[in-house]
């Protein structure tokens, strides 16, 4: 019971990543697909395209997400030890600080005193007090590496999604329409993945879901467009 506690925190905490690394990853895979066939393209170019774009976006996507992340977590560190530096020093001056946030927050006479002393008697509730009323900053425990790892897999798990029915040809043959498949099943990953993302931003699911899969239709519709467009001027 402990351990599946653990797994579903864990997978709550960077569930974020994971949406947002899938929709990056359905989207720009599928486009891709979409700009091939609109071009005319045959099916082992759009493999080859597919493929370049799913690996290289996505570890392009996933280095942003570990430095943004990285970048983050030292600012905050930076932040922080400042905030010690001047409750050591300056202790009056921050004291002071707090007693004027939590009489903003309506807190007065010997209520006010009470709660200014038990924080301030505390160094490491101050700090963290300063940080979150007086900077806005809250302390992201998450690792940079993990943000950055599930935002690639997701990015390539996803994606493949797109480039799956020409991969299954490729090696066995479909006599169905290719793209019509890759139509439909991508059209699958986007409900998935903006029912997820519904989950992450507290919306209802219908919103979600109708949100992701109008931005994947409406990239595809653009790609195929241009596709299509410059294959006429070209060809």
């Amino acid at each position: 019971m402990k351990n599946q506690a653990e797994n579903k925190g864990y997978l709550q905490e960077y569930l974020g990543e994971f949406v947002y690394g899938g929709i990056d990853g359905a989207i720009t895979t599928f486009a891709v697909v979409a700009g091939a066939v609109g071009a005319g393209l045959d099916a082992g170019i759009i493999l080859i395209l597919g493929f370049a774009n799913l690996l290289a976006d996505g570890f392009s996507m996933s280095v942003g997400a570990y430095l943004s992340a990285k970048s983050d977590k030292d600012n905050f560190h930076k932040h922080e030890q400042n905030e010690y530096w001047e409750v050591e020093h300056l202790p009056e001056s921050e004291r002071e600080e707090i007693r004027q946030i939590y009489k903003a927050k309506g807190f007065e006479g010997k209520l006010l005193d009470d709660v200014v002393r038990v924080i301030t008697s505390n160094k490491e509730v101050w700090v963290s007090e300063m940080m979150k009323d007086e900077l806005g900053m809250m302390k992201d425990n998450r690792s940079p590496f993990k943000i950055g790892a599930v935002t690639y897999f997701s990015f390539i798990f996803i994606g493949l999604i797109p480039l799956s029915v020409y991969l299954y040809d490729f090696f066995f043959s479909l006599s169905l329409n290719r793209f019509a498949l890759t139509f439909v099943f991508t059209g699958i990953a986007f409900i998935f993945i903006g029912w997820l993302k519904s989950y992450v931003n507290h919306r209802p699911v219908w919103k979600g879901i109708l949100e992701t899969l109008s931005l994947g239709l409406l990239a595809a519709v653009v790609a195929y467009l241009v596709g299509d467009w410059l294959e006429q001027i070209i060809y």
